[in-house]
Parts: structure tokens; sequence; C-alpha cells
């Protein structure tokens, strides 16, 4: 009778250890409140939903169970910060908890705002436990269409819409 003998690969410790390091950065570095409880959903969290388009940038909080006078949003030095307390109203009860996960305490996210944002003219709402901000573009930042007159046999013919310009990526 043969035996199968499967010996160490060297290979196999470098596998596990990318996994380790890719664990890290892929939790960790993004939320820190993962290293602390192990879920990223615990404590600590406000999910943001941040979309720009050609006039405007709008941010989407929830925050569900919070009342919109107990958010606080700031713009300075061109960050955003939205900051939140939830407070516990309730009595302890007998018993103890099998699983906790509602979030209570303060919570604050930043975001960095692009350049050419009007921050004073920003405005807000608050429905259902959504959070919806949004921060108009300056008009200098703004794409603009530029009319395109073209010349035949050195004479200027009425001006024609072009495309508009996009900006460059980079």
């Amino acid at each position: 009778m043969s035996m199968l003998v499967r010996r160490p690969s060297p290979y196999d410790e470098l596998f596990s250890l990318r996994q380790a390091v890719d664990r890290l950065f892929d939790r960790d570095l993004t939320n820190p409140f993962v290293r602390l409880t192990g879920n990223s959903s615990s404590l600590g969290s406000m999910p943001l939903d941040v979309r720009t388009d050609a006039d405007s940038l709008t941010i989407e909080a929830s925050l569900p169970g919070i009342r919109p006078d107990d958010v606080d949003i700031t713009i300075e030095g061109g960050t955003v910060t939205l900051s939140t307390t939830s407070h516990e109203e309730r009595t302890e009860e007998e018993g103890s908890y099998l699983v906790r996960e509602i979030r209570r305490g303060a919570v604050t996210r930043s975001i960095v705002l692009p350049e050419g944002m009007e921050a004073d003219r920003a405005t807000a709402t608050f429905e259902n436990g959504l959070l919806s901000l949004r921060i108009p573009r300056a008009e200098q930042v703004k794409p603009h269409r530029i009319k395109i007159s073209p010349t035949t046999e050195g004479q200027a013919l009425p001006a024609v819409d072009a495309p508009a310009a996009t900006p460059a990526a980079g």
C-alpha cells in the first residue's frame, strides 16, 4: 500500500500573508471601528452617498432614528463635517443582550469638497432618516458651451452650437 505524503509548499505562507494584509487594508484602514468591534455596521457608522453633477455636489447620509435637531452640519476650509448624537431614551430592563447592533452615541463624518463649491449656498433636507445636503457649484467652474462661428471664404457664418467641453481627466 502506498501512502501519499503532502509536503508543505513555501508559497502557502506567502498566500496566507497576502490574505492577512488584504484583510487589514480592506477593513482596518477604511473603517477603524472594525478593528475595535469586528463589525463594520456597529457604533460609529454613518453610511454616505456622495454624488456630483454639473450643477452641484449632493451628500446623503442615512441616519435612522435620529431627529433633525440632533444633526450638526458645518462647512469650514473646504471640508463638510456631519455630526450627530443619538440619545438613549429607554431604561435598562432586566436580562442581558444576545445581540446589540443599534448604534448609540456620537458619530462624525468629514468629506473634503472639490474646488469651486459655493458652501454659503448649501441647502439641507431631512426626511425619513435620510439627510440630503446639496452644495451648488460656482458658475466659474461649471462647463460652458462655446459657439463656433465657421468661416467660409473669409465670411463668418452664423454660430453653430458645439458640444460642451468636458474637463480634462487628470
